[in-house]
């Protein structure tokens, strides 16, 4: 038995003010129709049979999709749609009840209809609100369909076109909305020729884009499905005359007509229950049922996609290649053009008609000159096809078919909104306007403009941006409206007092929520300063927008930028404005800190910061100043720790205090003094501490105690100590924080306990960080780490001249780096010339002894006598036993155990070398032995193997 043979023989029914007519196919309440889609129809007869009794949801599944799979996820689609055509959701679910792990049922009680009170004809309510008018009886006649067959696969939209699908067996009305060129029509086409067999052969395109009168709307209807109405033409005429079809209307590009489109669906919807409309229009018709699908563009590559094969894994990318192949039968990508072809797809916002008229250029040009072409992209991308629509032929005439339809204010407000880089707010939008625009004036301007596919929802609630391509053609609006200046000027002054109030409150807030608020703000703020020191800006904006910026360049790890930023702010000013001095001379320091500026030149700012400090009485860039010069200085770290402590007034203060004296401490070789402050430091964590802005770097105590643990032989606790501080930088998403976790701690003590790959994991992790931020500061540190775990495995090929470039740029760094690894350099130099070790390890002690990095000396003496040992020149053994010596006595003086576990090592070989097993035996047991964890280090795996041959 066919389906329409058995909804013959269903009788119609009536439940609450409903009724329901399975023959016609037909659900009314209080006498008039209602909107319902087919399956969402089909459920509500299944359950009308039975009731009040459960239907089993596999049933519903087997008899309403019996021509397709589904899951389960489309069956309670569905039934949502069922309850908000029988109301809303919530008083649609009095009527159908879930019953879960079984179904649905109908709970209300079901009256029989006699046949002679079903309708004869099908009525429909008029816009206007009036008595439902019965419809005129129109012999049937066959719509033939008009689709156009599909020239080209759709690359990247088979997700939606199942969607979309679901979405017309659930709703009668369905739009297709977005900006020009995000390909609405090409979609709709698709989905309606996938659709075809289920509206039985009866589905039409109608295109209105070439209608200049609205009224014209229903004619165009009519005429396309070949109505022959009598009269005038008009949607209620339609309507009657498609009363009994079944048929998928497609209404194509209905934005320059919406209003009369609206209310011509809106007719049909209501007289016409088996005609569903699938439109397209850069806007929604608005109107009572029907449901909104925003086009979205194609997934484009982020831009540090760190693996270049995965850039063909986006549906942009496909499109290009696909539609650059078709034009260019030898065209094939390379590794190269590939990176192009992401930073075009990225430019042109995953916006497939952009993206095409860009292959047609790629076809002849290659995609790398395209993507340098990109920016000016309006001049470049004017190939579309001859047969398109006009306002499809460049990606101008698109956004001018747009553009052109809004109505003056809206216009105005699309081009003041050009002027953010970045995304903007409500608050900004206002700033920029007149000044006698009200803030609702500018809501109501963004909510159309965001109807209309202009303005697209960004992120949190409350903040919105233009698409690259529509900000670029809204930039040359602006440029030719005259008011471009009072705009820029406008939005350079706002941002210049938002960062005002940003700068005050990032010592109070917390730092992510702090980010939250400011950190999308970033191009924002490159834009104003761009007009500000530009020759039509205002310097003076300038100078106080990149004074108050600072915490967020700090924030981002954007160091490199900060300074070019500080260092044109400074020239500008000229020493006219003591306080913006003081402030730019710190931003400045603390940047050539850290992008590996000359510590000259880093010492003259920090110089200068604290004179003006004193003079202005700013206790708190004392502070930065006495942190700063610390930072650069050896001998005299302690001396300026000690200061800074005298300063310090609050306990936050007090414990920065504890840290630098405890890091002094440790590099001078006193590791139960460093000790005891930074286990105060950490003691105290309750206390907050704001290290970031203030300081530039969140220098976490535990990164230096870490250090002070391995040598004092707490291996197990400095690697642990190290690992978690690794997480917890990980966690804050601070590069530059992550960098000293990773340089000062992790690193190094993976690579001295020996274990190699947790040393490959971190040293990896620390080169693509410094890299992708371009901490240039790193860079040094970065590759001596690299250069060491290649000569623990062996490759002395590639990881000497790797090793000894590093140390040549660390010589000009501060404390903690210069010494890092000397030994290795040095025993590595010497297996191919002593004499090159043996004057490398002399160097590096004289060096130390002036600069007073007291930590690495024992170490150094040691390594000294190792090279002296293997030299084996007269009187050899002698010099590199006074060396051992020197080291276990400084070693043991420092409380640096693991540095003598290493000398009583280097001491017994010579010793057992020496037939003196029984002295060389005691003196490493007695080392040994004060060892309680570590156990599987290389240090004291080694120390084992020697004492059990000893």
């Amino acid at each position: 038995m066919s389906r329409s043979d058995s909804l013959r023989e269903k009788p119609a029914v009536a439940f609450g003010p409903f009724r329901l007519f399975p023959r016609e196919r037909l659900l009314e309440k209080d006498g008039v129709p209602l909107r319902i889609g087919g399956r969402a129809l089909d459920i509500l007869i299944m359950l009308v049979e039975r009731p009040g009794e459960v239907v089993d949801k596999r049933d519903l599944l087997a008899k309403v999709w019996a021509d397709v799979t589904v899951d389960e996820g489309s069956l309670r689609f569905h039934v949502r749609a069922l309850r908000q055509a029988l109301g809303d959701e919530e008083s649609g679910a009095k009527y159908v009840k879930n019953v879960p792990g079984r179904g649905y049922c109908l709970a209300a009680p079901v009256s029989l209809i006699a046949r002679e009170n079903a309708p004869s004809t099908v009525g429909y309510e008029s816009r206007s609100g009036g008595e439902p008018v019965p419809a005129l009886f129109v012999p049937e006649q066959r719509i033939e369909s008009n689709l156009p067959v599909s020239n080209s696969a759709l690359v990247g939209r088979a997700a939606a076109v199942q969607q979309l699908s679901e979405l017309l067996s659930a709703y009668r009305t369905v739009t297709l909305t977005g900006p020009g060129g995000i390909g609405k029509t090409v979609l709709a086409l698709e989905v309606a020729r996938r659709l075809v067999p289920s509206f039985e052969g009866d589905a039409c395109l109608v295109e209105l884009a070439s209608l200049s009168d609205p009224a014209l709307a229903p004619s165009a209807v009519a005429g396309v499905l070949g109505l022959k109405l009598t009269g005038e033409v008009s949607s209620e005429a339609v309507a009657r005359t498609l009363a009994r079809r079944k048929l998928l209307l497609v209404l194509d590009n209905c934005e320059h007509v919406v209003d009369a489109t609206a209310g011509l669906v809106e007719t049909l919807a209501h007289g016409c229950p088996n005609v569903t409309v699938l439109a397209t229009s850069r806007e929604p018709l608005r109107i009572d049922g029907e449901f909104v699908y925003r086009v979205a563009p194609l997934e484009v590559p982020p831009e540090h996609l760190e693996e270049v094969g995965k850039v063909l894994e986006h549906s942009a990318v496909k499109l290009f290649i696909a539609r650059t192949s078709a034009l260019h039968s030898d065209f094939a990508t390379k590794r190269d053009d590939l990176t192009a072809i992401a930073s075009i797809c990225r430019h042109l916002d995953g916006i497939p008609l952009a993206i095409e008229f860009a292959a047609a250029r790629a076809a002849t040009l290659g995609p790398q000159q395209v993507a340098l072409g990109i920016r000016d992209r309006f001049s470049l991308l004017t190939s579309g096809r001859r047969t398109a629509l006009t306002r499809h032929q460049t990606l101008r005439a698109t956004l001018d078919w747009s553009y052109e339809y809004l109505p003056p204010a809206e216009q105005r407000l699309l081009r003041r909104l050009a002027v953010f880089a970045g995304g903007f707010t409500i608050e900004a939008a206002t700033a920029v306007g007149d000044t006698d625009d009200a803030a609702a004036t500018t809501i109501d301007g963004i909510a159309n403009l965001v109807s209309k596919s202009l303005i697209a929802l960004e992120g949190p609630a409350g903040r919105w941006r233009l698409l690259e391509t529509i900000r670029a053609y809204a930039l040359e609006k602006l440029t030719g409206s005259g008011e471009a200046e009072r705009v820029a000027r406008r939005h350079a002054e706002y941002y210049r007092d938002l960062f005002a109030r940003a700068e005050a409150e990032a010592l109070a807030r917390p730092t992510k929520e702090w980010l939250a608020d400011y950190a999308g703000e970033i191009d924002n703020l490159r834009s104003g300063l761009d007009w500000a020191f530009s020759p039509g800006g205002d310097i003076s904006v300038g100078i106080a927008l990149t004074a108050a910026a600072v915490p967020l360049w700090v924030y981002l790890s954007l160091i490199e930028e900060r300074r070019r930023r500080v260092e044109r702010a400074l020239a500008a000013l000229a020493g006219t404005d003591a306080r913006l001095e003081m402030k730019l001379q710190a931003a400045l320091g603390a940047s050539l800190g850290w992008i590996g500026g000359a510590v000259i030149e880093m010492g003259s700012a920090w110089t200068r910061t604290l004179e003006l400090a004193e003079s202005l009485g700013a206790v708190d860039h004392q502070l930065r100043a006495l942190w700063g010069l610390w930072l650069t200085s050896d001998r005299d770290a302690l001396a300026l720790a000690q200061q800074f402590s005298a300063l310090a007034s609050t306990p936050a203060d007090r414990l920065i205090a504890d840290q630098m004296v405890g890091c002094s401490y440790h590099w001078r070789g006193n590791q139960s003094d460093a000790r005891r402050h930074l286990e105060r430091v950490i003691a105290n964590k309750d206390i907050a501490v704001d290290r970031i802005v203030r300081f530039h770097l969140d220098q976490q105590p535990a990164s230096i105690l870490a250090r002070v643990l391995w040598l004092q032989g707490l291996p197990d606790q400095a690697m642990a100590m190290a690992e978690r501080l690794v997480e917890h930088a990980k966690a804050d998403d601070h590069a530059n924080s992550l960098c000293h976790a990773l340089a000062f701690g992790a690193c190094p003590i993976a690579l001295w306990a020996g274990n190699l790959d947790l040393a490959e994991r971190y040293t990896g992790f620390f080169h693509e960080t410094s890299s992708r931020h371009n901490l240039t500061h790193w860079h040094p540190a970065d590759r001596a780490h690299r250069g060491v775990l290649l000569l623990k495995r062996g490759d002395l090929q590639a990881g000497l001249p790797q090793l000894r470039a590093a140390f040549e740029e660390l010589r000009a760094v501060p404390p903690g780096y210069r010494f890092m690894f000397i030994a290795e350099l040095a025993e590595s130099l010497a297996v191919r010339q002593m004499s090159g070790g043996l004057a490398t390890i002399e160097e590096a002690i004289d060096r130390a002894e002036h600069t007073a990095e007291g930590w690495i000396i024992a170490e150094l003496l040691r390594i000294k006598g190792e090279l002296l040992r293997l030299d084996g020149a007269l009187g050899a053994a002698d010099s590199a036993e006074n060396c051992f010596r020197q080291a276990l006595q400084l070693a043991r003086t420092q409380d640096a155990l693991s540095w003598e576990l290493r000398a009583a090592t280097s001491m017994a070989r010579l010793l057992r070398d020496q037939h003196r097993s029984g002295d060389a035996a005691a003196i490493l047991r007695r080392v040994y032995s004060r060892f309680t964890e570590g156990f599987d280090t290389a240090d004291l795996k080694s120390a084992r193997e020697l004492l059990e041959v000893l």
